[in-house]
């Protein structure tokens, strides 16, 4: 995958050498998902374990995780999971691409970068609408206790 997104520092535990595989509870922890919401993500398409122990457990790598991580980030702004498969299919690709085909990975990658910085802003907006709000009921009550 390109190099989308590394967790960051806050989002990995101490520690663990890169290439490592790691369960999928210490897959959650690390990117700060449940392992329920892992195990749908990979139903719906989005991160497929790198392995598979011999118990068949789920083993991630950080490539992995990277994966999880764009997804966790898309989530709040309100990318659907056929968004979230669009643009780590983008992503995949891009590194290897060339010519047209990575002209128009990153004509694909400029449209998400668009659309998601609208919903930001969007996001922005809502939020400074309902501190106004919360300011207004707290005047309300200061008005009505006598402070």
């Amino acid at each position: 995958m390109a190099t989308a997104e590394r967790p960051a520092e806050s989002e990995q535990s101490s520690g663990p050498a890169s290439g490592r595989l790691m369960q999928i509870g210490e897959a959650a922890e690390r990117v700060r998902l449940s392992i329920r919401t892992i195990r749908h993500y990979e139903e719906a398409g989005l991160v497929v374990p790198s392995a598979r122990s011999e118990g068949g457990f789920r083993l991630y790598t950080d490539a992995d995780l990277d994966r999880l991580v764009v997804v966790r980030r898309m989530k709040p702004l309100g990318f659907t999971l056929e968004e979230m498969r669009a643009l780590l299919a983008v992503l995949d690709a891009l590194d290897t691409a060339t010519g047209r085909d990575h002209d128009e990975l990153l004509d694909r990658l400029n449209l998400f970068h668009s659309t998601a910085t609208a919903r930001v802003t969007a996001l922005r907006d809502q939020l400074a609408m309902a501190e106004e709000f919360a300011a207004t009921l707290h005047s309300r009550l200061d008005q009505h206790r006598g402070g």
